[in-house]
């Protein structure tokens, strides 16, 4: 029998299999599942973004294979959402990328850049991506712990100085899934200086740009003095328009890292289907009321969700950005034990924190793309049939 490669061989378990079974279970018995578990947004695409897409789907001309990196226009259009959203200057041609969604190249830049015996700085509770990827390429993933005692950003001090001289590079992602902390200005100068003293790429997730709350604006890693000089940063059409499933996303920033990213995309994938690349234009150059609007839609559900766990014992901060709501289990409970629990009396799916990594053992996530009346009905059917709780 063939052996798997040791690469496959090391991926971690799924992490939730007990859970689905148990879902799919009790859905198999007519038990009314209230999902709070997948951060995947419930309202369609705007219909701007749709209607180009099918325009362009039509032209005989986008048919065929696109360039790997990009169409220059969406490259172009990538370029000016910078410009009028950040004031960041970015050329087209060099500084910018597209990805099969944003998942896609943050996988492949650990390919880029790190060997066996390498380092990479990996967030934990993050995006398993991050550690995964660096796993793959060979490399080892050393862990940054995200505490709440520091506001869930990762402490650069407490870096050991030789760990720090191997890595090669760091992930970051604010606003941040899971936890839906934001980061500061201080804290990306920071990061900056510390990446120039040891010759560290950064790669910063910015999946989450668009949706925050209560006036808050997300800035971008590559506004910050120098921050181009060390890093890139990973953008995506899929939070901010509605658009999980089109797959298409970006990595803009230091030209040469993007062009090893361009290169090993064209080894091995045909790039995006142009006239997804023509509505992601559409996106990014049309009209934002779209993004405005949803970030007040999940503003809505943030409150129901944080009014109805503070009203159960928790003591939640409403997060400022993002589409999760990020809780610690009670007293008695692990992860596991707590999301279980929840669904076995409820039929409302938490995610457990520790499919986030280590670190988010004793947490859960709860995403916010259920409509109000959904997650109304989640609060309600946990008021009546669980607790009450110590913490």
């Amino acid at each position: 029998m063939v052996q798997e490669a040791r690469r496959i061989a090391q991926l971690p378990p799924y992490l939730f299999a007990r859970i689905e079974k148990k879902i799919e279970a009790a859905k198999a018995q007519g038990v009314d599942v209230i999902s709070l578990g997948i951060g995947d947004p419930d309202r369609p695409t705007p219909r701007h973004i749709v209607e180009k897409l099918v325009e362009e789907a039509w032209n005989p001309e986008n048919h065929r294979y696109p360039s790997s990196a990009g169409m220059l226009s969406f490259r172009q259009a990538v370029a000016e959402y910078y410009k009028n959203r950040f004031g960041v200057e970015l050329d087209p041609a060099r500084e910018v990328v597209s990805l099969i969604g944003s998942k896609e190249g943050i996988a492949h830049i650990s390919f880029c850049y790190l060997d066996p015996g390498d380092i990479a700085l990996i967030p934990d509770p993050g995006y398993p991506v991050y550690g995964i990827g660096a796993m793959l390429a060979g490399a080892t993933p050393y862990i940054m712990p995200l505490k709440p005692e520091n506001n869930f950003l990762p402490d650069l001090k407490a870096i050991p100085e030789e760990v720090a001289r191997k890595a090669k590079l760091m992930f970051l992602n604010y606003p941040n899934n899971p936890t839906g902390a934001i980061a500061d200005e201080s804290f990306y100068k920071e990061v900056i200086e510390f990446a120039k003293e040891y010759d560290i790429i950064v790669c910063h997730d910015a999946a989450y740009q668009e949706i925050a709350f209560d006036g808050y604006r997300p800035p971008s890693f590559l506004e910050f003095p120098g921050a181009k000089e060390v890093g890139i940063e990973f953008g995506s059409c899929s939070k901010s328009y509605n658009m999980t499933g089109w797959r298409i996303g970006w990595a803009v920033g230091r030209a040469d890292v993007i062009d090893a990213l361009a290169r090993i995309k064209s080894n091995i994938d045909s790039g995006v289907f142009q006239a997804v690349q023509y509505a992601a234009i559409a996106a990014l150059t049309g009209p934002q009321d779209c993004t405005r609007e949803m970030s007040e839609v999940y503003r809505e559900r943030r409150d129901i969700v944080i009014e109805g766990f503070n009203s159960m014992g928790w003591n939640l901060k409403p997060p400022k950005a993002t589409i999760y709501v990020w809780a610690p289990v009670p007293k008695g409970y692990d992860s596991i034990s707590f999301a279980e629990h929840v669904f076995e009396k409820t039929g409302v799916v938490i995610t457990p924190g520790n499919g986030y990594g280590q670190h988010g053992e004793g947490f859960f996530r709860i995403a916010l793309t259920v409509e109000k009346e959904r997650l109304i009905e989640a609060i309600e059917r946990m008021k009546k049939n669980l607790g009450p709780f110590e913490f």
